[in-house]
This record gives structure tokens, C-alpha cells and sequence, in this order.
């Protein structure tokens, strides 16, 4: 296997340190000879991961007065914040922005799956809600995320817009480890077989107004058993941790 370029390397092992809060958002970053020494590489090289993470806005370099980290909510690219992300995927915070992206975008694919879906379309949600349904009753967890997933696959198909699995494919990982967590609640997935049903009939209205609304429903029962069930269960724990 071919070895990373150096530079690479170096930006790699920064940002590992950003994100493991060595150097925090707002804090300064060594000065390059400093850098250069702890990484044992040159300070042209340490100069190079420093330009890669600076058009990623992963940091500023402020003119005679250094290299600072920037917030990850700044940051431009998605390895970085996937990375980022994949360190704290148990936060609260991470959750809900995951539950934001996908109201922003699946809204919108059930909007335009009103508009296009064929025959086909609604066939494969059609399945993909049964197979949900025989999952649960089968108390298969794996399954009744797949299925789950399956169904909003199906609408984003539906769209007849190639882009939107592009959007939500990076964060695949993320989404999945979110949506069992969530799914091994059995009220949770009546919720989901339930809004499924009604996202499904709304986009069979053909009218996108109505099944944007049933979509923007669904992820707002979402937003809901996310708090009852893992953000408050979470608090809970961590004030239990806290006191012992």
C-alpha cells in the first residue's frame, strides 16, 4: 500500500489533535518549529498541512500573530467533520444537527417524490413499510433499521434528484448508528410504521404541499422520541456519573 505525502500525514496527525481537544476551538496553535519538532518533520512540511487545513477552514493563520483552531461548525470539509463528528457521535448536539440535515433535506425529497414518484416508486416504499412492519413484529432490530432506512431510500428515489442520496451518503454511518439507537424502542417504531403509512399516502396525493407536511410530521415525532427516550435518558445518566 502506497504511503501517504508527508504533508498529509501532518495534516492528519493536527487535526487529530484538534479534534481530540489538544488545541481547542479559539486556542493557538504551536508555532511551526515547534510543530515541526514534535511531528519530526521539516517546517516546510508542517507549512504545507498548515495552508490544506486553513482551505479546509479548519484553522486561521492570523498574520504575526499565529495558526488558531477554528469551531467545527466553520469547518468546509466533510472527512474533517465526519472525523469530528464520529468522536462525539453519543453527543445530544451531533443527534440534533443529524435530525436538522435530514428534516432540510427529506421534506424536500418528499415534496418532489409527489411530483414524480411512478408506480414503481410507491411499490418499493410499499415494501419497504411491510418489511418494517414484519420486522417489528419479528423484534429484529438490525432489521427494522434497514427497513426503516429502506423507506426514505426509497422516497429520496423517488425524487427523481440524483443529488439528494449524494447529500446524505457521507453521514450514512452516523444516521445508521442514530436510528438504531432510537429503533430499539418499540414505541418508537410504532411511530415509525405509523408516519411511514401517512408519508407514503401523502405523496400518493400528488400534491408535494400535503406530503411535505406528512414528511416534516415524521421528523418531528423524530425530534420527540429522541428526547423522551435517549436525550433525557442520557441527562439522566450523566447527572447519576456526575454525583457518584
Amino acid at each position: 500500500m502506497a504511503r501517504k505525502p508527508l504533508a498529509e500525514s501532518v495534516f492528519d496527525d493536527i487535526l487529530e489533535r484538534i479534534i481530540d481537544g489538544t488545541y481547542p476551538p479559539g486556542a493557538a496553535l504551536p508555532p511551526e518549529k515547534d510543530l515541526a519538532a514534535s511531528l519530526d518533520v521539516s517546517r516546510l512540511t508542517v507549512r504545507e498541512a498548515l495552508k490544506q487545513l486553513q482551505a479546509q477552514h479548519v484553522v486561521q493563520i492570523r498574520r504575526g500573530l499565529g495558526t488558531y483552531v477554528n469551531p467545527a461548525a466553520q469547518w468546509t470539509d466533510v472527512q474533517a467533520i465526519l472525523r469530528y463528528a464520529s468522536t462525539t457521535a453519543d453527543s445530544p448536539d451531533v443527534s440534533l444537527r443529524l435530525l436538522e440535515i435530514r428534516r432540510m433535506v427529506e421534506t424536500g425529497a418528499a415534496e418532489l417524490a409527489a411530483l414524480h414518484a411512478t408506480d414503481e416508486d410507491l411499490a418499493r416504499m410499499e415494501t419497504a413499510n411491510a418489511q418494517l412492519q414484519a420486522a417489528h413484529e419479528a423484534k429484529d432490530l438490525d432489521a427494522v433499521t434497514a427497513t426503516d432506512i429502506a423507506f426514505h431510500e426509497a422516497v429520496f428515489r423517488a425524487s427523481a434528484n440524483p443529488f439528494l442520496p449524494v447529500i446524505l451518503g457521507p453521514l450514512s454511518q452516523l444516521l445508521y448508528s442514530m436510528r438504531r439507537e432510537t429503533s430499539s424502542f418499540r414505541e418508537v417504531q410504532q411511530h415509525a410504521i405509523a408516519h411511514h403509512a401517512l408519508v407514503l399516502e401523502a405523496i400518493r396525493t400528488r400534491n408535494p404541499e400535503v406530503a411535505r407536511k406528512a414528511m416534516q410530521d415524521h421528523i418531528n415525532q423524530t425530534y420527540d422520541d429522541y428526547e423522551h427516550f435517549i436525550h433525557q435518558k442520557n441527562t439522566t445518566r450523566s447527572s447519576h456519573d456526575f454525583s457518584d
